[in-house]
């Protein structure tokens, strides 16, 4: 794929739309900027791949670092979240949302074949649980939203009374008995 410097250098962060951009040499394949990514010669499958590989795993990891950073900086400085809102154009609310999952996994704890998104759904579960649920997710190839369902009826299931009995039946398997007040009531129309 090239050099660090065939993605991103630090000119185009301060870069505006009519500012000159720094002169290029030839031989970088690619120019990426904030809007765009423009092969600068023709590239081969390959080379192509490389960079599809690469911005995939820039988009997956993003959420983790601004989360440690931040986290770092608050940890280190007494930062709040204005100052990191300003220098990387999240709103507070995302940039706290990133802390406070990246908190609650420590690196080594954090499945590279799950998306941060997984993390985020199990981030506020007790740690055996986010293990159980993130095993499950990645061993059952489970998507956001169908983790964000099971575990949420699994949850829903351990906040339920425990006194709730299931419902009395009333010795005829075609009626129940309500339990509110004994009526018996037909299951079938």
């Amino acid at each position: 794929m090239g050099a660090a410097s065939d993605i991103y250098t630090p000119e185009l962060e301060t870069a505006g739309p009519r500012s000159r951009r720094p002169a290029r040499s030839a031989r970088e394949p690619t120019e990426l900027t904030r809007v765009g990514w423009t092969p600068r010669a023709d590239i081969g499958l390959d080379e192509w791949s490389a960079f599809g590989r690469r911005f995939g795993e820039i988009g997956r990891c993003s959420q983790w670092w601004l989360g440690d950073w931040i986290h770092y900086g608050n940890a280190k400085f007494g930062e709040r979240y204005s100052r990191a809102a300003k220098l990387t154009g999240y709103d507070v609310q995302s940039l706290m949302n990133m802390v406070y999952v990246a908190s609650r996994f420590e690196i080594y704890r954090r499945r590279e074949n799950l998306s941060w998104s997984h993390h985020a759904t199990v981030a506020s579960f007790d740690v055996p649980s986010q293990e159980y649920w993130l095993g499950r997710a990645a061993v059952d190839k489970l998507s956001v939203a169908d983790l964000r369902v099971e575990s949420r009826s699994w949850r829903r299931a351990l906040e339920a009374p425990a006194e709730e009995a299931p419902p009395q039946t009333s010795g005829h398997a075609d009626t129940l008995v309500c339990p509110s007040c004994g009526e018996v009531v037909p299951l079938s129309p």
